[in-house]
Protein backbone atom coordinates (compact mmCIF):
# COMPACT_ATOMS: atom_id res chain seq x y z
CA UNK A 1 0.00 0.00 0.00
CA UNK A 2 1.52 3.31 -1.00
CA UNK A 3 0.29 6.58 0.38
CA UNK A 4 0.19 9.65 -1.82
CA UNK A 5 2.29 12.47 -0.53
CA UNK A 6 0.83 15.95 -0.19
CA UNK A 7 4.04 17.37 -1.64
CA UNK A 8 6.67 15.53 -3.66
CA UNK A 9 10.40 16.00 -3.17
CA UNK A 10 10.58 17.50 -6.67
CA UNK A 11 7.89 20.04 -5.74
CA UNK A 12 9.78 20.92 -2.56
CA UNK A 13 13.02 21.49 -4.50
CA UNK A 14 11.21 23.61 -7.12
CA UNK A 15 9.59 25.74 -4.40
CA UNK A 16 12.93 26.20 -2.66
CA UNK A 17 14.70 27.15 -5.89
CA UNK A 18 12.03 29.75 -6.65
CA UNK A 19 12.89 31.70 -3.49
CA UNK A 20 16.64 31.31 -2.95
CA UNK A 21 19.76 32.62 -4.66
CA UNK A 22 21.23 30.15 -7.14
CA UNK A 23 24.87 30.42 -8.23
CA UNK A 24 26.05 29.13 -11.59
CA UNK A 25 29.08 26.81 -11.54
CA UNK A 26 31.27 29.16 -13.61
CA UNK A 27 30.51 32.05 -11.25
CA UNK A 28 31.52 30.07 -8.15
CA UNK A 29 34.69 28.85 -9.90
CA UNK A 30 35.55 32.51 -10.50
CA UNK A 31 35.01 33.27 -6.79
CA UNK A 32 36.90 30.27 -5.38
CA UNK A 33 39.81 32.40 -4.14
CA UNK A 34 37.61 35.15 -2.66
CA UNK A 35 38.34 35.18 1.09
CA UNK A 36 34.81 36.46 1.75
CA UNK A 37 33.18 33.38 0.18
CA UNK A 38 32.74 30.20 2.22
CA UNK A 39 31.81 27.13 0.16
CA UNK A 40 29.92 24.62 2.29
CA UNK A 41 29.70 21.00 1.12
CA UNK A 42 26.70 19.22 2.65
CA UNK A 43 27.25 15.90 0.88
CA UNK A 44 27.85 12.72 2.83
CA UNK A 45 31.50 12.12 3.76
CA UNK A 46 31.55 9.06 1.46
CA UNK A 47 30.57 11.26 -1.51
CA UNK A 48 33.51 13.57 -0.77
CA UNK A 49 35.87 10.60 -0.54
CA UNK A 50 34.59 9.04 -3.77
CA UNK A 51 34.15 12.14 -5.97
CA UNK A 52 36.54 14.60 -4.38
CA UNK A 53 35.67 18.05 -3.10
CA UNK A 54 36.16 21.73 -3.79
CA UNK A 55 39.51 22.74 -2.26
CA UNK A 56 39.00 24.87 0.83
CA UNK A 57 35.34 23.93 1.16
CA UNK A 58 33.88 23.36 4.60
CA UNK A 59 32.22 20.00 5.14
CA UNK A 60 28.97 20.38 7.09
CA UNK A 61 26.72 17.32 7.24
CA UNK A 62 23.20 18.20 6.12
CA UNK A 63 21.72 16.65 9.24
CA UNK A 64 23.56 19.12 11.49
CA UNK A 65 23.52 22.35 9.49
CA UNK A 66 20.59 24.06 11.26
CA UNK A 67 22.32 23.46 14.58
CA UNK A 68 25.76 24.53 13.32
CA UNK A 69 24.48 27.93 12.11
CA UNK A 70 22.40 28.71 15.22
CA UNK A 71 24.44 30.75 17.74
CA UNK A 72 22.16 29.54 20.55
CA UNK A 73 22.70 25.86 19.74
CA UNK A 74 25.31 23.87 21.68
CA UNK A 75 26.54 22.69 18.25
CA UNK A 76 27.15 26.21 16.83
CA UNK A 77 30.28 26.52 14.67
CA UNK A 78 32.05 29.89 14.81
CA UNK A 79 32.66 29.91 11.05
CA UNK A 80 28.94 30.51 10.55
CA UNK A 81 29.08 33.60 12.76
CA UNK A 82 31.48 35.36 10.38
CA UNK A 83 30.43 38.13 8.01
CA UNK A 84 31.01 36.10 4.85
CA UNK A 85 29.04 34.97 1.81
CA UNK A 86 28.03 31.33 2.25
CA UNK A 87 27.41 29.11 -0.78
CA UNK A 88 26.13 25.62 -0.04
CA UNK A 89 26.35 22.68 -2.41
CA UNK A 90 25.52 19.01 -2.69
CA UNK A 91 25.90 16.69 -5.70
CA UNK A 92 23.11 17.99 -7.95
CA UNK A 93 21.62 21.01 -6.21
CA UNK A 94 18.56 19.37 -4.68
CA UNK A 95 19.67 18.92 -1.07
CA UNK A 96 21.41 22.29 -1.04
CA UNK A 97 18.28 24.05 -2.36
CA UNK A 98 16.20 22.58 0.46
CA UNK A 99 18.93 23.39 2.99
CA UNK A 100 19.34 27.01 1.90
CA UNK A 101 15.56 27.55 1.92
CA UNK A 102 15.45 26.27 5.50
CA UNK A 103 18.39 28.45 6.53
CA UNK A 104 16.73 31.44 4.88
CA UNK A 105 13.61 30.71 6.97
CA UNK A 106 15.87 30.82 10.05
CA UNK A 107 17.21 34.23 8.98
CA UNK A 108 20.61 33.01 7.76
CA UNK A 109 21.67 34.49 4.41
CA UNK A 110 23.09 31.92 1.99
CA UNK A 111 23.05 30.82 -1.64
CA UNK A 112 23.52 27.45 -3.28
CA UNK A 113 25.39 26.06 -6.26
CA UNK A 114 22.60 25.54 -8.79
CA UNK A 115 23.84 22.30 -10.36
CA UNK A 116 25.87 21.11 -7.40
CA UNK A 117 29.20 19.37 -7.63
CA UNK A 118 28.01 17.44 -10.70
CA UNK A 119 29.27 20.07 -13.17
CA UNK A 120 32.18 21.43 -11.13
CA UNK A 121 35.10 19.49 -12.64
CA UNK A 122 33.65 19.51 -16.18
CA UNK A 123 33.62 23.31 -16.09
CA UNK A 124 37.24 23.52 -14.92
CA UNK A 125 36.73 23.74 -11.17
CA UNK A 126 39.58 22.38 -9.07
CA UNK A 127 38.97 19.11 -7.21
CA UNK A 128 40.86 17.79 -4.21
CA UNK A 129 40.76 14.30 -2.73
CA UNK A 130 41.28 13.28 0.88
CA UNK A 131 44.61 11.74 1.81
CA UNK A 132 44.33 7.94 1.75
CA UNK A 133 44.14 6.39 5.21
CA UNK A 134 46.92 3.99 6.07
Amino acid sequence: MSARLKLSSAQMVAAARARIEEIETADLIADIDDPDVVIVDIRDIRERQRSGFIPGSLHAPRGMIEFWIDPESPYFKEVFGQDKRFVFHCASGWRSALTVATLQDMGFAAAHLKEGFSTWAAQGGPVAFPEPKE
